[in-house]
């Protein structure tokens, strides 16, 4: 943490470690570019720092990590906040902020920064990528290849509700002449081999808009 205001450092400080982080604080640009180097698992940096600003912290970082930076700033202005997101930070907060929120985007951008599992869960279905497997309830269940696509293209994207056309898109690809209603027939397809036998129906249908997973 890069913040030279020694009040707000310390309190966050408190609420991390309460978290469970570990934190290592700077209250200026030099020394705070020296520690964020050493490749911590995220970076929470001021902007208006003494011996060197945030900006130029965030740009000198970014040129050799892909650490995650959260800027906070008293500067509410759009510039100054493009300013930021252009030098490379990954999230920005405007002073005052609420705590809660701060953790809540510290724990997002630790989230992104973890490498995708190639084994899919969710709730009794199990899909493994690098097999090309798919079981329900610990029976294993045959899809043809755009029937596993599709499918994992739903659980890649649980919780948003997808017309025809994105699914088309997304699974077939927009240079495939088709028509967009060959979805409706593979969700059935779908549905017969990973819900029929369970009281627990995984792909969920939104009339008029499209088909969705749901946590």
């Amino acid at each position: 943490m890069i913040e030279d205001d020694t009040a707000i450092s310390r309190v966050l400080q408190l609420e991390l470690e309460h978290e469970g982080y570990e934190v290592e604080s700077a209250q200026d640009g030099l020394s705070g570019l020296e520690r964020a180097l050493k490749e911590p698992d995220l970076v929470v940096l001021d902007l208006m720092l003494p011996k060197m600003d945030g900006l130029e912290v965030c740009r000198r970082v970014r040129a050799k990590s892909r650490v995650p930076i959260i800027m906070l700033t008293a500067k509410d202005r759009v510039p100054e906040r493009v300013a930021g997101l252009d030098m490379g930070a990954d999230d920005y907060m405007i002073k005052p902020f609420s705590t809660e929120e701060l953790l809540a985007r510290i724990r997002a951008r630790l989230r992104d920064k973890q490498p995708a599992s190639n084994v899919i869960v969710y709730r009794n279905l199990l899909m493994d990528r690098d097999r090309h497997e798919v079981q329900r309830g610990g029976n294993a269940v045959n899809l043809t290849a755009k029937e596993y696509a599709l499918l994992e293209y739903l659980l890649l994207h649980r919780n948003k509700v997808h017309s025809r056309d994105e699914l088309f898109n997304g699974v077939w690809g927009s240079d495939f002449l088709g028509d967009s209603n060959l979805i409706d027939v593979y969700i059935r397809y779908l549905r017969g081999k990973i819900d029929d036998g369970f009281d627990d129906k995984l792909i969920t249908t939104v009339r008029g808009v499209g088909y969705t997973i749901k946590d």
